[in-house]
């Protein structure tokens, strides 16, 4: 069984059920902070600009909406959860004004967990993780050289 990088929970699949039937197809795209924290925010597909900048990290099938649904994440926050396997679920509370659930008195959500070795070498072994990390700019490792160089380490 392929490994998936993102998938969702029954009630979130129940939700976006609605906001589809509402919307009609719908995105993900992960939010990096400032003023929705990390939430996954949810717009009609399209209306969010993704570009050279973001990493879909896959789509999400859900029974009863009709188009796929793309998940993306910015390519410098891909760079510290390339490890980790993302569900999207939905709680009771005030999102994000800009997300379409917010209107709906609940909010998305992300759980998270890191993936298993197995998982890992599965990824590597079908080029996901190497063509995702090419696609983006090493933020990782640009912090760490940094922290290097403040610290006064070289390791060459």
């Amino acid at each position: 069984m392929a490994v998936n990088r993102v998938d969702v929970t029954a009630d979130a699949a129940g939700l976006l059920r609605h906001l589809a039937g509402k919307h009609g197809p719908l995105m993900f795209h992960q939010s990096g902070g400032c003023c929705d924290g990390s939430s996954p925010m949810c717009y009609p597909a399209g209306e969010f600009r993704t570009g050279n900048a973001d990493v879909r990290l896959g789509d999400l099938r859900v029974d009863g909406v009709g188009e796929p649904i793309a998940v993306w994440m910015s390519a410098s926050q891909f760079a510290y959860w390339r490890h980790t396997h993302l569900t999207i679920d939905v709680v009771p509370g005030r999102g994000s004004g800009f997300s379409l659930e917010a209107p709906e008195g609940v909010r998305f959500l992300i759980r998270s967990r890191l993936f298993t070795d197995r998982e890992l070498a599965e990824l590597e072994a079908t080029g996901v993780m190497g063509r995702a990390a090419a696609a983006l700019p090493s933020a990782a490792d640009g912090v760490m050289r940094r922290l290097r160089t403040t610290d006064g380490i070289d390791d060459g």
